[in-house]
């Protein structure tokens, strides 16, 4: 017999044994089906029973609740809700669509009659709470005997389920039987199918393929071992064995292609999760320290061989100051304009040196021979505002070219540029809740906190510390008699006044309404009881107009308090204003010290 009718015959009988397993798969997936049908018939009844079961006891639930507390709410549901029940056929209809048969629905009837048949008592008990007689009403419906009727109806409804779960247990069973014996014939005839399969390969290959097939095998072997240095064997005849070492030959060359590709795709993984860890770390940063540190963490693992340095826009003298730096960066000048940078200037990355020609930015440093640094700047732009730019430069001496991705480049000044945005913003805004927006000072809540940190720093290094509470004299006359915007006037002018007077190292806050307070950190009591008076003489002396009017004269009652000599850290604030308090009832615009008086107009 010849090997090619050999193989037809196996392949008929191989297709003819494929049908035949495909038939009884789907006879098991079929069997399948009746099985979760049966599961699903199951579950609907036990849904509809146990709804049904909610229903029964829900008037005995109103009915006690009524009996309990006496409230006509409870009375109101139980009358609204016996009204609504529907004949036993209707409330055990949706039952009987659940798939429940008939003797069932008459074991579930018989529970709903009895259940039904509380209704008497329960209307007993209610018309007693009604008359007062609360002790016969919680007899009946608490009761032994009507206890006992509402363990019967529940033992009715178990039995009930008990005799579902037994039906529907059993179709489940037979259907998974059956779907067990389906599967094991379609298992059987798939292995038969395969076992002859591999008997006409075995005859096929031992007959005509085996040394090719062997040396196949060895290249295959190490081609799955990641071995691609391993050549195709040159198979040139026109058959099976010919398509096989082509098709190797090219699987060969994909892979090669693919493990080129997953190398740089695990590359750029690997970068995006350093960029997104610093990211990370930089939206954590509170300070602009922590964010330097981050930077000069992050971006030389980010752009190895780059030396660098990160600029920041100094708004007060219009200049690009220089932040922090990796590496020991050579040719760029640590403080320049921002119009000295070709990047700062069109809002784009610039590399002068690059594979296409440009002009050099004016902050470079060039070498003694004036060749062009092959330098990167990326400019930190954030909705088209200026923050910075990240200057970037090669770290060897002799300044070699490096291959940097333009992508990530521009990933990295788009994250810094966000996180120095972001920690401006918070900058901004913690200065705007910290400020009193009327005199420009800093507001009750900055004074709490700032004050708690003086008062440890001064404790801890033993300094005095003092405080002076101040209070505007009669200024409810200013805003009856000039209106409250004259009063904001005088209020800003004080604020202004306080700030001109103040010590860098002091400081000045509204402390509420027409109150202020100046924290003087190192001055001791006799000092600042000068500086009260030369405060107090210098408000007096202020000429404030509003509307061409001249306002009079302003003056304020002041309270001094010094730690340690008055108080300890935790009454600073309170000595102060106890010695305010002595200063106004002593008779205004005067200075009171927590020790006794010192002055008086």
């Amino acid at each position: 017999m010849r090997l090619a009718t050999i193989t037809n015959w196996a392949y008929g009988t191989t297709v003819a044994l494929t049908i035949i397993s495909g038939a009884t798969m789907l006879m098991a997936s079929n069997a399948h089906e009746h099985e979760r049908a049966a599961e699903a018939q199951r579950y609907r009844l036990d849904r509809a029973t146990q709804n049904l079961g909610l229903d029964m006891f829900a008037l005995t639930g109103q009915a006690r609740q009524y009996v309990i507390t006496g409230d006509t709410t409870h009375l109101a549901v139980y009358n609204r809700t016996a009204k609504a029940l529907n004949p036993v056929e209707d409330r055990l209809r949706h039952v009987n669509d659940a798939g429940a048969g008939a003797d069932e629905l008459n074991a579930l009837k018989e529970a709903v009659r009895w259940a039904d048949s509380l209704h008497d008592e329960q209307r007993a008990a209610l018309a007693a709470r009604q008359q007062g007689d609360d002790e016969r009403a919680r007899q009946i419906i608490f009761g032994a005997e009507y206890e006992r009727q509402l363990d019967r109806v529940q033992a009715m409804i178990e039995r009930f389920q008990y005799r579902l779960d037994q039906r529907t247990g059993a179709e489940v069973k037979q259907a998974a039987a059956i779907a067990s014996l389906w599967k094991t014939v379609s298992e059987i005839l798939l292995a038969t199918t395969g076992l002859l399969f591999l008997c006409v390969l075995y005859f096929v290959f031992k007959r005509r393929v085996l040394h090719p097939v062997v040396r196949l095998s060895d290249v295959v072997t190490r081609l799955a071992a990641e071995d691609y240095t391993v050549e195709a064997p040159d198979e040139s005849q026109i058959d099976e064995i010919g398509d096989m070492a082509q098709a190797i030959g090219l699987f060969r060359e994909n892979a090669i292609e693919r493990q080129r590709l997953e190398t740089e795709r695990d590359a750029d993984r690997a970068m995006r999760d350093l960029l997104s860890r610093m990211t990370q770390r930089m939206q954590g940063c509170d300070s602009l320290l922590d964010l330097t540190e981050v930077v000069q963490r992050f971006v030389p693992e980010i752009i190895p061989g780059l030396a660098g340095r990160l600029y920041l826009l100094d708004d007060s003298r219009n200049a690009m100051m220089e932040t922090c730096q990796w590496l020991s960066p050579r040719h760029s000048r640590s403080e320049f304009s921002p119009l000295a940078c070709w990047a700062l200037r069109r809002g784009l990355p610039h590399r002068p040196a690059g594979k296409a020609v440009d002009v050099p930015c004016d902050h470079l440093v060039t070498g003694d021979d004036d060749k062009i640094i092959d330098s990167i700047c990326l400019p930190l732009t954030v909705h088209q505002e200026t923050l910075g730019l990240i200057y970037l430069e090669p770290a060897s001496a002799a300044g070699e070219a490096i291959e940097v991705s333009e992508v990530y480049l521009n990933m990295l000044s788009e994250n810094i540029g966000l996180a120095v945005s972001n920690m401006r913003l918070r900058d901004a805004l913690r200065e705007m809740a910290m400020a009193d927006s009327l005199t420009g000072l800093a507001n009750r809540r900055k004074m709490e906190a700032d004050l708690a940190l003086q008062i440890a720093e001064a404790e801890r290094q033993n300094l005095p510390i003092s405080c002076l509470m101040i209070d505007v004299d009669h200024f409810k006359h200013f805003n009856d008699r000039f209106g409250h915007d004259a009063g904001d006037a005088i209020l800003r002018e004080l604020g202004h006044t306080l700030s001109n007077s103040a010590r860098q190292q002091d400081m000045a806050f509204r402390y509420g309404g027409e109150e202020f307070l100046l924290l003087m950190p190192g001055m001791e009591a006799e000092r600042a009881l000068l500086r009260a008076e030369e405060i107090r003489e210098r408000i007096a002396d202020l000429d404030i107009r509003y509307g061409g009017e001249t306002l009079g004269p302003v003056t304020v009652s002041i309270g001094v308090a010094s730690l340690p000599v008055h108080c300890d850290g935790d009454h600073l604030v309170k000595t102060a204003d106890d010695a305010l308090l002595r200063a106004k009832s002593g008779g205004r615009n005067r200075v009171e010290s927590a020790g006794g008086r010192k002055s008086a107009a």
